[in-house]
């Protein structure tokens, strides 16, 4: 089930970012740096970190302490096309553990059709192939017109 990414961006404010980078010449690094910066909660999700622009990270979505998984409203995903279905899996669980549904937000350039049947098999709504900062910054562009 696709959504709109300028919907998602007006109705949700936390976000878990898997593949988050501690590069900050990478995109994964600078899009969640970008949306905290603009009132954005992270969740950085990278097993081989300890802590991302200043947030403690973990090392996969389904590791997130049930408090703050209940809060997760988007998953936003830094890792190559071909990993897109094995997240959309771990997404699965991890709603139905934490009876939570966040959006599955796959960055710019990155699209799965296994992904998109996963998800849409299980009511997950998603968004494929978009940057959320991007998106963001047209959503400003478009309020400062109206």
């Amino acid at each position: 089930m696709t959504v709109s990414p300028m919907e998602v961006l007006k109705r949700y404010r936390v976000v878990a970012v898997v593949g988050a980078s501690r590069n900050p010449e990478k995109d994964a690094y600078t899009v969640p740096e970008y949306l905290k910066g603009h009132g954005f909660k992270i969740i950085p999700i990278n097993p081989e970190a300890d802590r991302i622009l200043g947030e403690r990270a973990y090392p996969s979505l389904l590791e997130i302490p049930a408090d703050l998984a209940k809060e997760v409203q988007v998953v936003d995903v830094f890792r190559p096309s071909e990993e897109l279905p094995r997240v959309a899996e771990q997404l699965v669980v991890f709603s139905r553990r934490f009876s939570v549904s966040p959006v599955f937000w796959a960055q710019l350039g990155l699209e799965s059709e296994e992904a998109k049947e996963i998800l849409s098999a299980h009511g997950i709504r998603y968004v494929m192939n978009a940057c959320m900062r991007a998106t963001y910054r047209m959503g400003e562009v478009d309020h400062d017109l109206a």
